[in-house]
C-alpha cells in the first residue's frame, strides 16, 4: 500500500500491470499502456483506470501494447480480471505469437 491518499501502488502508476498465464507457464508479466483481449462475446479494450471487470476469454489474439511495440498471444478459454490497473489473463491455452517464447 502506498501512503499517498490510501491508494495502492498499482492505482498510482500511470500504466497497466499485465500478466498472461497458462497452465504450463507465465508467458508475460510486465508494464503496458493498453491491452485488447478476446472476450467470449467480443474484443475488450483495456486502458489504465478501467473499471473492475471479470470476463470469460474467447479464442483469439490477445494484444498487449507496450511503450515500444506490442506483444501478441493466441489464447483460448479461461478468464480475464481487471482491478486496480492490473490485468490478469488466465488462459486454458496460450502461446506467444511474437517476442520471447514465440512459436511458429
Amino acid at each position: 500500500m502506498n501512503e499517498t491518499h490510501g491508494r495502492t501502488d498499482a492505482q498510482t502508476h500511470k500504466g497497466l500491470r499485465v500478466s498472461v498465464v497458462s497452465p504450463e507457464s507465465i508467458l508475460f508479466e510486465g508494464e503496458a499502456s493498453s491491452a485488447v483481449v478476446p472476450a467470449y462475446d467480443g474484443l475488450l479494450g483495456i486502458l489504465p483506470r478501467h473499471a473492475p471487470l471479470l470476463a470469460l476469454l474467447g479464442t483469439g489474439t490477445l494484444t498487449v501494447r507496450l511503450d515500444a511495440g506490442a506483444r501478441r498471444f493466441r489464447v483460448g478459454g479461461g478468464f480475464v480480471q481487471v482491478r486496480d490497473n492490473t490485468v490478469r489473463v488466465v488462459a486454458e491455452q496460450a502461446r506467444a505469437l511474437d517476442g520471447p517464447g514465440a512459436t511458429s
